[in-house]
């Protein structure tokens, strides 16, 4: 995809199933892509959001195991992510962001979202097939969920470890002002790169500060929020 690139209510499948594993549904790599009310389906590994500033709005994205995924400046916005039915005895994993250096500015924002489970993955499953926000492809990881609604499918640690205890030191994982009954932090996993943020400092994932989107969004006609939402009663310090 070239620079600029723009899809307006369009899907993408792959279809494989859960039992074919890693099935990339889409592939992103051009610099100021925009995603608008479109939909992504798959099970594992169902967007790539591989490299350079991404933005995704009103869109819906469904899977299983690290289903958005990749090492993009990638943010989204109002967007429905949808936790599939994995196999048995899978656990379904949000995000798998791969971040390579410390230095980089690469992150997965997701902003006032929700994340809820498919209507094909029954809640009498989902403590046999838990859900969590991410875990770290590459040793800098960094995700941010910010304003967005975590319902009750997400395990209460919230994060689960690549392999032993790679990239739990050296990641950068941080929830701010969520809400939903998935939302409280109090018994969230206690790493090192798990850091509580103040909400001031959330401005920095914002689409205006992360992505500038003030110099290239306005022209394609796509709405979004340029900074935070209004700040919860409790600040999302449950």
């Amino acid at each position: 995809m070239g620079e600029g690139f723009i899809a307006r209510d369009i899907g993408f499948e792959n279809s494989a199933g859960a039992a074919k594993h890693q099935a990339v549904a889409l592939l992103v790599q051009s610099d100021k892509s925009v995603f608008y009310r479109c939909q992504m389906d798959a099970y594992q590994d169902t967007l790539y959001a591989h490299t350079l500033r991404q933005f995704y709005r009103e869109c819906t994205i469904s899977g299983t195991i690290d289903f958005i995924f990749g090492d993009a400046k990638a943010l989204f916005q109002n967007c429905l992510i949808l936790v599939r039915q994995p196999l048995p005895n899978q656990q379904n994993i949000v995000t798998a962001q791969g971040r390579k250096t410390r230095q980089s500015a690469t992150a997965l924002i997701l902003h006032n979202c929700t994340i809820t489970a498919d209507p094909s993955f029954p809640a009498t499953l989902h403590a046999k097939n838990p859900t969590y926000l991410g875990r770290p492809w590459k040793e800098y990881s960094r995700t941010f969920v910010i304003q967005s609604y975590i319902d009750s499918l997400v395990h209460p640690d919230g994060w689960l470890p690549w392999l032993g205890d790679f990239g739990l030191k050296t990641c950068f994982y941080a929830e701010v002002d969520n809400r939903g009954p998935g939302a409280d932090k109090s018994m969230r996993v206690k790493w090192r790169g798990v850091k509580t943020i103040r909400f001031d400092h959330a401005k920095k994932f914002t689409v205006d500060q992360f992505l500038w989107g003030k110099d290239w969004l306005p022209k394609t006609g796509v709405p979004y929020i340029a900074g935070l939402l209004p700040q919860s009663e409790t600040g999302g310090l449950r």
